[in-house]
This record gives C-alpha cells, sequence and structure tokens, in this order.
C-alpha cells in the first residue's frame, strides 16, 4: 500500500499506468495504460488490446474497469482513482461515469479525441448523475513522449 502526499501517490501510480502503456507497445498497441487504485492498492490494470483484440471497446480504461469490477464483485467502483496516461475518449469518459469512479489522474490531454476536458468533458457534466474529481498534468512530459515516439517511428515504417 502505498501512502504520502496527493502528488506523490498521483506520480507512483501514473508510473504505474506508464507501464501498462508500454506492454500495449510491446504488442504493437498505442502505448496507452490505465490503473485503478483502492485504498492505496492497485485492484485493475490495462493496456490497450484494440488490434490484439480486435475489438474497439478493448481501452486501457475500459480493461482496468473490468478487472477492478470483477475484483470487487460489483460494477460500482466506489472510492476508486482510475490512472490514465492518455485522456479518455467518449466511451471510456461514459463508462468512468457509470462505474462511479471517484477520481480521474489523467496524464497527458489529447485535443483529437478527448472527452474528459479536451474536446468536451463528459465526466463533469452537472446533467448526470456522478461528477469524478479530475486531475490533469501528471508526468504529462513523460506521457506525452511515449505517444510521440510511438507514433514518429509509425510513420518511420
Amino acid at each position: 500500500m502505498i501512502e504520502g502526499n496527493n502528488a506523490m501517490v498521483d506520480e507512483h501510480f501514473m508510473k504505474a499506468a506508464l507501464a501498462e502503456a508500454a506492454k500495449a507497445q510491446e504488442n504493437g498497441e498505442v502505448p496507452i495504460g490505465a490503473v485503478i487504485v483502492r485504498e492505496g492498492r492497485i485492484i485493475g490494470r490495462g493496456s490497450n488490446r484494440t488490434e490484439t483484440d480486435r475489438d474497439p471497446t478493448c481501452h486501457a480504461e475500459i480493461i482496468a474497469i473490468r478487472e477492478a469490477a470483477a475484483l470487487l464483485g460489483g460494477w460500482r467502483l466506489l472510492g476508486c482513482t482510475l490512472y490514465v496516461t492518455l485522456e479518455p475518449c467518449s466511451m471510456c469518459a461514459g463508462a468512468i461515469v457509470l462505474a462511479r469512479i471517484e477520481r480521474l489522474v489523467i496524464g497527458t490531454m489529447d485535443p483529437k479525441a478527448g472527452a474528459c476536458g479536451s474536446l468536451m468533458n463528459i465526466p463533469a457534466d452537472g446533467r448526470l448523475n456522478h461528477n469524478p474529481e479530475i486531475v490533469t498534468g501528471v508526468l504529462e512530459n513523460e506521457c506525452r513522449q511515449v505517444l510521440k515516439t510511438f507514433f514518429r517511428e509509425l510513420r518511420r515504417k
């Protein structure tokens, strides 16, 4: 179990999300990773698997949510924080709200498809019955660089 101030804890768990992103990259996937934490422990992990599974819903966040829900034995992820290296899309943002995740910590924003502050902000929409706290910019440079390097290499090939 990890304890400390929020910034230190957030960086610790974002590093775990970056490790998940590295797993995605090793499998030829866009390097995005996510972890779900409850009471200082990781209870769900996910890395992108859309190409591997040939499934457009296999985003890192969805995989982590499924794993955490299975571990907890229910779909409400109360008291949980989701750490993700790239701002979630609209599908993942909706899942975050539906799962009742308490806190969302984002590494870098996604101006092309982000739905948690960039193009729209689904989790902050007051018309919904749940609005998680959103924190952005945790290990932002590291998260952004992983994606830049991946796409640079992809274009080079």
